[in-house]
């Protein structure tokens, strides 16, 4: 037909016609997919196609090998497509009648039922009423169950080509019928077609009693051949055959699948009240395929709840310590999602800890990792450690420090399985990428190169290189060549091949993390690696693969600090990697600093409130605690400078702590002038006047004084408006007299 369709029509299409009704089944077979070939080619026109070939389709269709009709039916249910309606209606419709009565075969019956369906969106609505669906309905009557489980399925294609109206009126009622068949196929057949056709109905089709009682029934679908029934107790399940069992695990598995589907039936706001029991049933269910099914659509139903997901955090605690390894690991393959949803989603997403809202995550999620080490499944534990790559953006850095960092290193250095080692490198690299203490990052940077690039195995200095090309994807050029560079080169020395032959493969990433003029002399020491390992290598292998590597090396463009086009792209992401490592240093910074001030603020509080509470005891123990220095005294004449400017800066503090919480933001003067002014003003009383604090108030008083300072020509005013306000004085310092208050006036002026 490709070459010569004309005479293949004339001489060799005849002959396969004569042929065919006595071919055996392979060529039967082959005809059909070869004439279904030339329709999907457009060999020829359609019109030349329907009278060359349409013929032939149609008379192996009742062929008595029921592979040999299907096949032929397919071929024919594609005709139908193309060809136009008045050949559809008179070459295989009009046939049609006939073919579809009782009297005909069980195959030319279940055949016209296919056809039917195909016809239904060939033709328009009146001419389906009219012509097509009498035969329906003398079908949905047929007395073999076959005909009548084939024609149900049809009525979901006849549905959509008569439209909603006639569908409620002809196809709804057959339903209906067909769904109280006494055959199970028939039913389910019925049952299967009209959940496919809800979509054409309306959305109010329940009402509030329908809506109830399907709820109802889902609900006792889900607990069935678990709860008691009628008052008997669990010795009736004892009775129940086990195929019986069977049938009730795969009742309670369907009903966790399509558990997603009923939070949106009975909206999401009703969750606790409607289906959250039925939720735990399933999730406790004592056969693993309904716990299974669960943990696969945990993720679904945490997004249908969200915000309310957090009602739902204790099944996935008990699905993360399920004796299953089936159910963990069918859990985490969403787990990252559904921690994301947990945490940061929901009703507990206020500023507080990201994980005080479900304190048994933690243990659950070491718990799970555990036993999936302790189990054979090693792809179930890989795919637990890569998932595990999320922790730091739910949990605090300490935490993962704590719990799960050490964790990682440990199954580097013990497992024996080579994908479980390099997911939980990889993922040690990510905790240390987001770890905000440079101690604890100092620390794990040691251990890596001490117990992995240092190590007596060879195996583990191989994980150690593993372990550096994840650096290089993760870190920014900078942090590896300042921590990893050089340890890595020291590899060269190894005395095993495989370690050097595997530093060879690593060392073109290695050249391009080198910024130049910056690294000039990390790439000295590089080429200096690599001369050594041309001039004293031993190994063939080894020599072969450093030959390799030499040439490529020297091919390789280096980047240098200023951005170049070629590397714009790449220095980009580097810049904004090293940006970030740096962000994290100043977070770890201002975090201490705020711990820092916030212990000062604390103390300072609590001592405030125990002297106010304690006025009356106090006022003979403050008087105590403050004596003068007169001139000429022993301790006057020792005082220098630099004491005169810490007694300064002790009565500068003491009168800013010393302010009523109105003013307690007013700060003080550090510099020379006020110092002058300090000297100037206390002259008339001698130049050894000072005040004496006790230790306490002392050390109190500095901790302010670091914390409050104000800029020029704006405490002084501030000051004297805080000094006139006398009930303000008394009520703080209930313990000083006139002398002592003369005596601090300077000090405030």
């Amino acid at each position: 037909m490709r070459q010569n369709p004309a005479e293949t029509l004339r001489r060799v299409v005849p002959k396969i016609r004569e042929v065919l009704h006595v071919a055996g089944v392979e060529m039967q077979l082959t005809a059909a997919v070869s004439f279904l070939t030339v329709l999907q080619e457009e060999s020829v026109s359609i019109h030349t196609y329907s009278h060359s070939f349409l013929h032939i389709i149609l008379q192996n269709l009742e062929h008595r090998d029921a592979g040999v009709s299907n096949a032929w039916l397919e071929t024919l249910l594609a005709v139908i497509e193309a060809l136009p309606k008045e050949t559809v209606r008179h070459e295989i419709l009009n046939p049609l009648v006939s073919k579809a009565q009782l009297s005909q075969t069980l195959q030319s019956r279940l055949v016209s039922c296919k056809i039917m369906g195909k016809l239904a969106n060939k033709f328009e609505a009146h001419i389906i009423k009219r012509e097509i669906l009498p035969l329906v309905k003398s079908l949905c009557q047929d007395v073999e169950y076959e005909v009548r489980t084939c024609i149900c399925r049809q009525l979901e294609h006849i549905a959509q080509g008569i439209g909603t109206e006639l569908t409620k009126t002809v196809v709804l009622p057959e339903l209906v019928e067909l769904a109280r068949d006494e055959d199970s196929s028939v039913r389910l057949a019925a049952f299967e077609t009209l959940v496919n056709l809800l979509d054409m109905f309306d959305a109010g089709i329940f009402t509030p009693e329908q809506h109830l009682r399907f709820l109802e029934f889902y609900k006792k679908l889900s607990t069935l051949g678990l709860q008691q029934e009628n008052g008997h107790n669990n010795n009736q399940l004892q009775l129940q055959t086990l195929e019986q069992e069977k049938k009730y695990v795969s009742v309670r598995k369907n009903c966790a699948y399509n558990f997603p589907a009923m939070i949106v039936f009975v909206d999401p706001k009703n969750f606790h009240l409607e289906l959250y029991s039925i939720f735990f049933c399933l999730c406790h269910d004592p056969e693993v395929p309904v716990r299974y099914t669960m943990a696969i659509s945990f993720y679904e139903v945490a997004k249908l709840l969200n915000p309310g997901v957090y009602a739902i955090h204790k099944e996935l605690v008990t699905l993360l310590q399920d004796e299953s390894l089936e159910v963990l690991d069918a859990l985490v393959g969403h787990l990252p999602e559904i921690l994301e949803l947990m945490t940061n989603g929901g009703e507990n997403n206020g500023s507080e800890s990201k994980l005080l809202s479900i304190p048994d995550l933690i243990p659950a999620l070491t718990t799970a990792e555990q036993r999936a080490a302790a189990s054979l499944k090693w792809r179930t534990h890989e795919k637990l450690l890569q998932k595990y790559a999320c922790l730091p953006h739910i949990l605090s850095s300490d935490q993962i420090y704590y719990r799960f960092l050490h964790r990682m290193l440990t199954i580097i250095l013990t497992n024996n399985v080579l994908p479980v080692q390099k997911a939980a490198a990889r993922t040690l690299c990510i905790y240390l990428r987001y770890n905000r203490k440079q101690e604890q990052r100092h620390e794990v940077i040691q251990k890596l190169i001490e117990q992995l690039g240092q190590g007596k195995s060879y195996w583990n200095r191989l994980r150690f290189l593993d372990t550096c090309e994840f650096i290089m994807e993760l870190f920014s050029k900078s942090f590896f060549c300042k921590y990893f560079f050089l340890p890595l080169l020291e590899l060269t020395h190894d005395p095993v091949a495989n370690v050097r032959m595997k530093l060879c493969y690593l060392l073109p990433k290695v050249k391009s993390t080198l910024k130049i003029p910056t690294d000039k002399h990390l790439l000295q020491q590089l080429e200096l690696c690599i001369r050594k390992l041309l001039c004293q290598e031993k190994d063939k292998d080894v020599l072969t693969i450093v030959k390799k590597t030499v040439l490529e090396l020297d091919r390789m463009e280096m980047s240098v600090d200023a951005f170049q086009k070629r590397f714009y792209e790449n220095d980009l992401l580097d810049q904004e990697k090293e940006r970030q490592e740096h962000l994290l240093l100043e977070m770890e910074q201002l975090e201490k600093e705020k711990q820092q001030n916030e212990g000062r603020s604390t103390n300072i509080n609590d001592k405030m409130f125990e002297k106010k509470r304690r006025d009356s005891k106090t006022s003979s123990v403050l008087a105590k605690s403050i004596t003068l220095s007169v001139p000429g005294s022993s301790s006057g004449t020792s005082v220098g400078k630099e004491d005169k400017k810490s007694k300064l800066v002790r009565s500068q503090s003491f009168n800013t702590q010393a302010l009523h919480p109105k003013y307690s933001s007013i700060d003080k003067c550090p510099n020379k002038s006020s110092a002058t002014g300090y000297s100037s003003s206390i002259s008339g009383m001698g130049k050894s006047c000072m005040l004496s604090f006790s230790e306490k108030t002392e050390n109190q008083t500095l901790r302010s004084s670091d914390r409050k300072r104000r800029e020029p020509g704006t405490g002084g005013s501030n000051l004297m408006l805080w000094y006139s306000g006398s009930s303000s004085w008394d009520s703080l310092m209930p313990g000083m007299n006139k002398m002592h208050l003369a005596m601090l006036k300077p000090f405030i002026s």
